[in-house]
């Protein structure tokens, strides 16, 4: 079992810390395999090599555009398939330790995966859409001061299967996947957007949330549009490019400061590439264009990067760039060193922005009732570990 990383830091994380793990149980799962492994699988499962492309084609369909969770319901496999299947694998989901609802609809969910760990969902219900707010590690590396979740330690990556697993455990609790005999598979759309803005950064797991994120693009399963899907990276350049060409969402940049002295303590990842050498990549982006935007998201902390001079330096850096700016409250968590700029200076902060012919929405916290706002996420078992430093995980 993987034992929590000690220290944190800034390099490059190896994907190795997200190789599969069999499920609990045992038996791996067919959830987060790529297609081309999933055709391996059945193969394995004795499916004759010649029907291997449509029998991977039907549990591909079971499995994403009907969420299934007993291969028993796989009815157009044969008897002896789906007991083969059974046999061999088995699908899996995150386990919902807690879901609470926030008042204002937000749904949280403490998820426990392989190992015990937990990580946490947010699922954000709008007029028009509703967001799934999906984590890519357990803890993070990162450190940023004004985020809760940064002062957890890594634990680990998540899978491939532990990441689209959040999706479709969202999935299953709102009751979205189709009846059976229902043809119209992709009619209820209550779950239509997803942004990898929960625990964790990233690109630090990019094989992992790559294949995730191609299972929920697939249009033969999940099958959301890429540009419903927004990844959300602190800056770590190298991979910047690489995620445009290999996955191909919107992109999102938490930047949070105008300068390198205040990004340095902000956003530590900044000491390793500084804000020129960030700006610089996302001019770079591989989908760049006037259609999709760069969105840079910018937390408003009373009397740290909220002035006048700071809106105007924001618009300098981002000048050229088809870009959007999030603004957004502070939300504070137990312990946090900082607060909330007052509305005041906020709305005159969105005002330098507009004028300067950038959209600044000012984003509206959403369950902070049950800390699931932007930074509020802490899992609940890592910060009990951390209480009990002498437990081996």
């Amino acid at each position: 079992m993987t034992a929590p990383l000690a220290a944190k830091n800034t390099a490059l994380t190896p994907d190795l810390l997200a190789l599969p793990r069999k499920a609990s149980g045992g038996l791996p799962s067919l959830i987060g395999m790529t297609r081309e492994a999933l055709g391996a699988a059945l193969v394995q499962a004795g499916v004759p090599g010649r029907q291997a492309k449509m029998r991977e084609r039907q549990v591909w369909a079971w499995l994403y555009q009907r969420g299934v969770q007993d291969f028993d319901a796989m009815s157009n496999l044969s008897k002896d398939l789906r007991a083969s299947l059974a046999e061999h694998f088995q699908i899996g989901r995150p386990e919902i330790v807690t879901r609470q609802v926030s008042k204002d609809g937000t749904r949280k969910y403490l998820l426990r995966i392989e190992g015990g760990h937990e990580v946490e969902a947010v699922y954000i219900p709008e007029e028009d859409r509703g967001t799934l707010c999906v984590s890519s590690q357990v803890g993070c590396t990162l450190t940023c001061s004004f985020c809760h979740t940064g002062t957890q330690n890594l634990v680990r990556n998540l899978t491939a299967g532990e990441i689209v697993g959040q999706i479709m455990v969202c999935r299953d609790d709102l009751g979205e996947w189709p009846e059976e005999g229902d043809t119209n598979v992709g009619a209820k759309r209550l779950l239509s957007n997803i942004v990898l803005m929960g625990m964790g950064e990233p690109l630090y797991n990019f094989d992992a949330v790559r294949d995730a994120m191609k299972i929920a693009m697939d249009g033969e399963g999940i099958s959301l549009s890429r540009r419903r899907i927004t990844l959300s990276t602190s800056g770590v350049v190298p991979l910047i490019t690489r995620a445009g060409d290999e996955i191909g969402t919107m992109l999102a940049i938490s930047l949070h400061g105008t300068t390198d002295a205040v990004r340095d303590t902000l956003v530590p990842i900044n000491k390793k590439w500084n804000v020129e050498t960030l700006m610089q990549a996302c001019r770079e982006y591989p989908k760049l264009s006037n259609s999709e935007r760069i969105t840079f998201e910018y937390v408003m902390l009373d009397g740290v990067n909220d002035t006048d001079a700071d809106a105007r330096r924001l618009v300098k850096l981002i000048e050229g760039i088809p870009a959007k700016i999030n603004l957004i409250p502070f939300n504070p968590w137990p312990g946090a060193p900082y607060k909330r700029s007052s509305w005041d200076r906020i709305e005159a902060f969105a005002e330098i922005v507009n004028r300067a012919g950038y959209a600044s929405p000012v984003r509206t916290p959403r369950g902070q009732d049950i800390m699931a706002a932007c930074g509020q996420l802490k899992s609940a078992t890592e910060r009990a570990r951390k209480a009990r430093p002498s437990e081996v995980n």
